[in-house]
């Protein structure tokens, strides 16, 4: 038995916020203090770093779990199932259903559920839950389904990441240029096919890195400090992905039992341009080869940061043909890579 993607789907906002969007905002150090810099000068050294020209933003009466269960009914669609034959719904996201202009995220019910019930799936032995892991939240939901079916408790899950980051950004904190919102949605089932999940590899590093992504008060010292907004220390998480990143998608690989030179395409956490390019050059060194060209789909550029969605979105777009020479064929070797606040790591091989 295998255990393989059968379908994908995803939402990707209409709303496109470009950098020239910031030129006007009040962007201050975490003291509260000016920046020195003009924003002009500012933004240009943020494309620079991270590659974002733009991001998408959701519509004002939208939540995650809206676009969530979008994202799901498309999966469910190019999967060709019936949905009340999944057996489990796993939803990551990081902050809830934060509506528009409110401060305060909603997770009563889980998000799971909401898709569930939007979905009008009645079967109650569809069990619905919710993970919290940060960016790597997609990737660890796909590995737990993989344990249902392999444990025989499953036979077809649901496993969507979907995020609204633009409802907890700070304004005031040049930090805010990178996230964005959308949704990608898997249905992963038992196979008699070829191919599929080959292996995995999840860690989680909390003993100094724990809060390196946090929720903190805005920049801006006259606002409210109870209201909170996602934080990072850009600087240490860079370090940390470049020294523990590439030695977790080794010990995936290897684990695998396949050689790098047969792996086509790493779908890798869109995070920073940069960081992830040299998180791909750092695993290929490992093996003492070069980094072959176009191996890393990216859809940063255009989409910025959207945590848990980057993963499953670039995934659904490049099968779709969406993503300007990169395709994936059957048969073709590929990766999957994650790291995010807790701080957690995670990878998959993966057959197609």
């Amino acid at each position: 038995m295998n255990i393989k993607i059968t379908g994908s789907g995803s939402y990707i906002p209409d709303t496109i916020q470009s950098n020239h969007h910031f030129n006007n905002h009040e962007f201050l150090n975490a003291d509260g203090s000016s920046i020195e810099y003009q924003n002009e000068t500012i933004i240009e050294k943020f494309k620079a770093i991270t590659g974002i020209a733009e991001r998408r933003y959701i519509d004002e009466k939208l939540t995650s779990s809206d676009i969530g269960a979008i994202a799901a009914e498309r999966a469910i669609k190019n999967a060709q199932i019936d949905p009340e034959e999944l057996d489990y719904i796993i939803v990551a996201h990081n902050f809830g259903d934060v509506k528009y202009q409110t401060a305060q995220s909603d997770l009563l019910p889980c998000l799971a559920s909401r898709i569930k019930h939007t979905l009008k799936i009645k079967n109650p032995k569809c069990v619905a839950y919710d993970i919290l892991f940060g960016c790597p939240g997609w990737l660890e939901g796909v590995i737990q389904a993989q344990a249902f079916i392999k444990a025989g408790m499953a036979k077809k899950c649901l496993v969507i990441g979907t995020e609204t980051l633009s409802r907890v950004v700070d304004h005031h904190d040049r930090d805010s240029m990178i996230y964005s919102d959308g949704a990608g949605a898997t249905v992963i089932e038992a196979s008699n096919e070829e191919g599929g999940i080959l292996a995995h590899e999840t860690a989680s590093f909390t003993y100094d890195e724990a809060y390196y992504l946090y929720f903190g008060p805005s920049n801006n010292k006259d606002l409210d400090p109870d209201n909170r907004h996602i934080k990072m220390h850009g600087r240490k998480i860079y370090e940390f992905a470049l020294s523990n990143v590439p030695a977790a998608m080794k010990t995936c690989l290897d684990n695998s039992g396949q050689d790098i030179k047969d792996l086509k395409k790493i779908f890798i956490h869109q995070a920073n341009e940069k960081m992830d390019e040299a998180i791909i050059k750092r695993f290929y060194r490992l093996y003492k080869t070069p980094a072959p060209e176009g191996v890393m789909p990216m859809s940063i550029h255009e989409l910025g940061n959207s945590s848990v969605a980057t993963i499953p979105t670039l995934f659904d777009l490049v099968l779709k043909n969406e993503i300007e020479n990169q395709q994936v064929e059957k048969g073709d070797l590929i990766m999957f890579a994650s790291v995010g606040s807790g701080m957690h790591i995670n990878a998959i091989v993966y057959k197609y």
